[in-house]
């Protein structure tokens, strides 16, 4: 690999940047919608998740390629994608209480894209139908289905096939499809993760042939995230949501070897303080860097032998090699273990193009709000 391969992070006005920040490499970006595509070239049964990037620059060079249709999880990445013009967009969340009538507004305010949204119990189910009947409207819904994950969902059964049965029934909304997220499913063999994701999915084609038996019209199924993205891509019909692909991290880089993403999305941090000569302290804390994980919970490119050996609000201090020429001030380069929520701690993403930082893009759907 040559030099300039290796180091192809490297800003050259990075003077100018102020950290800790959050930088965009959109070539690589690009680089990896190509590798998705080339994974399942349909790009009909793509809906990638958005909850990555949260940018509308981002679902713009998705569309792009091609794609059409999206996955969020909370209603302003929901708004973010009907600003982007996102033409089907799956609201992979059961909205109860005030979001039900949020989302009645993002139906009204971005009438040229298709919402639609989970729903795994009939009283929730109820709910929603009676504000978009009185409204005078129809929403699409997809019943969410726990295969596994323990954490929202009804379970493949005769129950979800009631539920289905009564959603058509009410006025307001209208059952299109099936929803299973298995994200439970992480195992670093591709085999063992296959294996696993067949059984938990088995449940979930047989209620989509007892729906279709009942005289409904053939469920849509939207299917797993990024470790079960290349298990479900082999399915015929199914739509795939991967999402971190798009910037890819640390953490799915050594869980999930068979995917060959690029990073392209990093943070940035300096040393602002110098304990003693292997001993220094960066500026990247937990409102900095994603803190769910363990340390560590950042690997620097240009300095791969650092060690994290605490980290607070505002601080991380690690240790080096004591034969070092570190100086405060110097710039490290890091790529997050989960890039997910890190991207939610920024509100802007500076975008490096041929080597030089030039632009800057909102992280307009980290905040609650937007509009709606």
């Amino acid at each position: 690999m040559s030099a300039e391969e290796l180091n192809w992070y490297r800003i050259s006005n990075v003077d100018t940047i102020d950290t800790p920040s959050l930088v965009v490499y959109p070539a690589r970006v690009k680089d990896n919608i190509d590798l998705l595509k080339k994974m399942l070239p349909d790009v009909q049964r793509l809906r990638p998740h958005v909850k990555t990037h949260k940018m509308a620059e981002v679902t713009q060079l998705l569309q792009q390629a091609g794609i059409t249709k999206f996955k969020c999880a909370t209603i302003a990445e929901a708004e973010m994608l009907g600003i982007a013009g996102a033409p089907d967009v799956l609201l992979a969340y059961q909205p109860v209480g005030p979001k039900i009538n949020r989302l009645l507004k993002l139906t009204t305010t971005y009438p040229a894209t298709q919402y639609s949204c989970l729903v795994d119990n009939p009283v929730s189910a109820a709910a929603l139908a009676e504000i978009f009947s009185q409204a005078g409207r129809e929403l699409p819904v997809f019943i969410d289905l726990n295969v596994g994950m323990n954490r929202s969902g009804i379970k493949p059964g005769p129950p979800a096939l009631d539920l289905y049965r009564a959603c058509q029934e009410m006025p307001g909304i209208t059952p299109i499809g099936l929803h299973a997220y298995d994200g439970h499913l992480r195992d670093k063999d591709l085999a063992q993760r296959k294996r696993k994701s067949d059984e938990a999915f088995a449940p979930v084609l047989a209620l989509a042939a007892q729906i279709k038996t009942a005289g409904f019209p053939e469920p849509v199924l939207v299917a797993g995230g990024s470790p079960t993205f290349p298990v479900h891509a082999q399915r015929s019909g199914v739509e795939c949501s991967p999402g971190t692909f798009i910037f890819w991290d640390w953490g799915y880089q050594q869980a999930l070897p068979e995917q060959n993403f690029k990073f392209a999305a990093l943070v940035l941090t300096r040393i602002i303080s110098k304990i003693d000569n292997e001993t220094f302290c960066l500026d990247l804390g937990h409102k900095s860097i994603a803190a769910e994980n363990p340390l560590p919970r950042v690997t620097f490119l240009n300095a791969p032998d650092v060690e994290a050996l605490s980290q607070s609000e505002e601080h991380l201090v690690i240790k080096v090699n004591p034969n070092n020429n570190y100086r405060v001030g110097d710039i490290f380069y890091g790529v997050p273990l989960h890039i997910c929520p890190t991207c939610a701690l920024y509100e802007q993403a500076f975008v490096v193009a041929e080597g030089q930082v030039k632009t800057a893009w909102q992280v307009i759907s980290r905040n609650r709000f937007i509009t709606v």
